[in-house]
């Protein structure tokens, strides 16, 4: 029989069978013999110890560490934060400014989005005519500069656009009979190229072409994007001539794509038309010769479309030519930016993303504003065009007299200065409008939603060349 202490004394604990031993377990009698509830299992002697408070208090005093320094540190990261916003002294400015370095934290690398919108073309080409006098613009007859007589051009070697003086480049705005540096110009020796040296067989197919879709690949730049045959009509396959040129490089990259040209020189829709001596170190800038000077490429053309290789084009031509030039009236069709309109702009962008070397900028830049350059001014309501840069990926034209030498100016100022056209293009064409205030130059700057709705854009392969240093 057990015993258990209670009270100082010591007393029997009873158990019989399972029910006793339930009802003991939890009392039992004193000396009167009443039941006494019995006392439950009792704290350990080491509770009340001063060793478990000491332990107990250091306990608390870390869990309070923890939450006092994770308090802390989140007032100070708050605080920095804070500080990025606080307005800078004049000297912390000037010293941020001479480092180059933005103020204002860095936009968005997402890409605005754009689309094409309607245009309102012809159902078809059937529908279609030529107005009568629609040629009926600025008279003038315009020749151009075959080799180069300036005595004091006496460089050994040819240079494409000529040794152009700048009182020659002053005259060369009028709109006379004149004749103008236009490119392939040839030096003074007899045996001189100018480049771009085409075979006879292509010239005298591009001397049949009475209208001309055009566009260049040069260092195997781009792929080769041919037209959508079925959006373009019978009329325009046969009388229509659609002309890329390329290098020998960018042929046979081509070609090891899968894109021979057939017995007659057609990949497609295109006649490959080879350029060899190319006539400018820089891809780009050799690039401007089929841009702009479709009328001495195809000298027998009326009309001529230029799109740049990353484009597929989706539409008649003839349609084209009936919406922006017959029905607008126009000699000359180009679509604005569709995200700058001011040259300030497009100077700063082309620094930003290096697009040429910034001193070769700054320089044009300068020499432009010197000549009565002004921003952009939406408000202006004398303004003349809708935007001052223009998306030069896409060029519709009328071979007029104005057209032509508008298209010379413009080349000329690529080849003058940097082969960024948009930053050269206000510049030519107010330039030219003010110099002939009463010969009228018809030009339709159309919307870039419209441009899109022409043709499908691309991406290029890869940069033909790098910037020049």
């Amino acid at each position: 029989m057990a015993l258990f202490k209670y009270n100082g004394e010591w007393l029997q604990e009873r158990r019989g069978g399972l029910i006793g031993a339930i009802l003991n377990s939890g009392v039992a009698r004193n000396e009167q013999g009443s039941r006494v509830a019995r006392r439950g299992r009792r704290f350990p002697r080491n509770f009340l110890k001063p060793r478990f408070f000491r332990w107990l208090l250091l306990l608390l005093a870390v869990l309070f560490f923890c939450v006092f320094a994770t308090f802390v540190l989140k007032l100070l990261s708050n605080g920095n934060e804070e500080e990025k916003y606080l307005p800078l002294s004049g000297e912390v400015l000037e010293q941020v400014s001479s480092y180059d370095a933005p103020l204002t934290p860095p936009k968005s690398k997402r890409r605005k989005q754009h689309f094409p919108c309607e245009v309102g073309l012809a159902a078809a080409v059937d529908n279609i005519l030529e107005p009568k006098n629609y040629m009926n613009f600025t008279q003038f007859s315009l020749g151009y500069v075959e080799r180069e007589v300036n005595p004091h051009a006496n460089s050994p070697q040819s240079r494409f656009g000529g040794y152009q003086t700048l009182n020659e480049r002053e005259k060369s705005f009028l709109a006379r009979n004149q004749t103008i540096h236009c490119g392939f110009v040839k030096g003074m020796s007899r045996l001189s190229s100018p480049g771009f040296e085409l075979s006879e067989n292509d010239k005298a197919y591009m001397n049949t072409c009475r209208v001309a879709v055009s566009s260049c690949i040069f260092g195997s730049s781009d792929f080769l994007r041919r037209p959508t045959s079925r959006l373009i009509s019978e009329f325009s396959k046969k009388n229509v001539c659609f002309v890329m040129f390329v290098d020998e490089q960018t042929l046979s990259k081509l070609s090891s794509e899968g894109h021979t040209p057939d017995e007659k020189g057609y990949v497609g829709l295109w006649k490959i038309v080879v350029v060899r001596n190319l006539p400018y170190l820089d891809m780009r800038k050799t690039g401007k010769v089929p841009k702009f000077l479709s009328h001495r490429l195809f000298p027998s053309s009326r009309y001529s479309i230029w799109l740049d290789s990353k484009m597929r084009l989706n539409t008649d031509p003839m349609l084209i030519i009936e919406f922006f030039l017959w029905r607008m009236r126009a000699e000359y069709a180009i679509s604005n930016h569709y995200d700058r309109h001011c040259v300030w702009e497009e100077v700063l962008q082309n620094k930003r993303l290096n697009k040429y070397n910034h001193t070769a900028i700054d320089e044009q830049f300068m020499f432009y504003q010197s000549d009565g350059l002004r921003k952009f001014n939406p408000s202006d309501p004398n303004i003349s065009l809708p935007s001052y840069v223009p998306e030069g990926s896409f060029i519709i034209r009328a071979h007029t007299p104005m057209s032509n030498l508008f298209s010379c100016l413009w080349f000329n100022e690529v080849d003058r200065f940097t082969s960024r056209d948009q930053l050269s293009f206000a510049y030519t064409y107010l330039k030219l409008t003010r110099m002939n205030p009463d010969k009228p130059f018809h030009l339709n700057m159309f919307k870039d939603c419209e441009r899109r709705a022409l043709a499908k854009l691309f991406r290029h392969r890869l940069l033909s060349s790098p910037p020049p240093p």
